[in-house]
Formats: C-alpha cells, sequence, structure tokens
C-alpha cells in the first residue's frame, strides 16, 4: 500500500514540484496551499505523513501542527521551513512533529524522513492494535486467575 502524503505548503509551484517527485516514486500524495486548507481535509482523510510549511499565512505552521496532533495524534508531521529558527523548531518538536527540515531540502533527505516517519507510525498503530487484543484476547488461565482472586 502506497504512503500516504499531503503537502502543505503556501507556494504553488513548489508544492507542484514537490508532489511530482513524489509521485514518481510512488506515492499517493495530496496538495493543500494553507494550513486551514490542511486541517480541513484531515478532518475527512487519513494520511500517513504532513509535510508541512512553517510560514504561511493564516495559520501557519506550528497552529496547523497543533491541530493536527489534537485530532490525529497518530499522524506524523514533518516541518519545511526556509526561515528557521532554534525557537521555531524547539516549539515544533514540543508540538509533536517528526522533524524538520530547510527548504530547499534534498528529495532523498525528505524521501527518507517519510519513510521513517511512516515506520514510526506503523510501530504506533501495531501497538495499540496488540494493546487492544491483549484486551480482548486473553488465556482460559487468566480466567481461572480472575475467579481464584475472587474467592
Amino acid at each position: 500500500m502506497k504512503i500516504r502524503v499531503l503537502l502543505v505548503d503556501d507556494e504553488a509551484e513548489f508544492i507542484e514540484q514537490l508532489s511530482e517527485r513524489l509521485r514518481l516514486r510512488d506515492y499517493d500524495v495530496s496538495t493543500c496551499l494553507s494550513g486551514e486548507e490542511a486541517v480541513e481535509k484531515l478532518k475527512s482523510l487519513n494520511f500517513d505523513v504532513v509535510i508541512l510549511d512553517v510560514s504561511m499565512p493564516g495559520i501557519d505552521g506550528t497552529e496547523a501542527l497543533r491541530r493536527i496532533k489534537s485530532s490525529k495524534p497518530l499522524t506524523e508531521v514533518i516541518m519545511l521551513t526556509g526561515h528557521a529558527t532554534v525557537e521555531s523548531a524547539i516549539e515544533g518538536m514540543k508540538l509533536g512533529a517528526f522533524d524538520y527540515l530547510m527548504k530547499p531540502c534534498e528529495t532523498d533527505e525528505l524521501i527518507s524522513k517519510i519513510n521513517s516517519a511512516h515506520e514510526r507510525r506503523a510501530a504506533q498503530e501495531e501497538r495499540i492494535r496488540a494493546a487492544k487484543a491483549e484486551k480482548y484476547f486473553t488465556s482460559p488461565r487468566s480466567a481461572l486467575k480472575n475467579n481464584d482472586s475472587q474467592d
């Protein structure tokens, strides 16, 4: 199954070029030109990884990250910026960003980050599935232990 990526940047030409590069590498890519649009799109669709520009008009990347993590905590977010500051990077990481890259970044570096973010999401989902399964599927001996402790 293809990794589902949402690209969010207010620079239309940049987002077109990057989405084409990712599609050529077999990613399922959607795009948004604003933080507001991304937050709305995430209400009805699921993505594995969001590539999010920090500096955008309206809802900036930091606020969009906050809202994304609030509604879809397992969605991994990679922050992109051409104007990085240590403060914005620290803030993004505190809010749950997977990583922080400077624009322009090498496509191979971004792909490596996307794949790592996807692996982390898959591992988190697997731990959640295992915990839920353990809750519902216990061994027959656990029923005996529960009965023994009630006596």
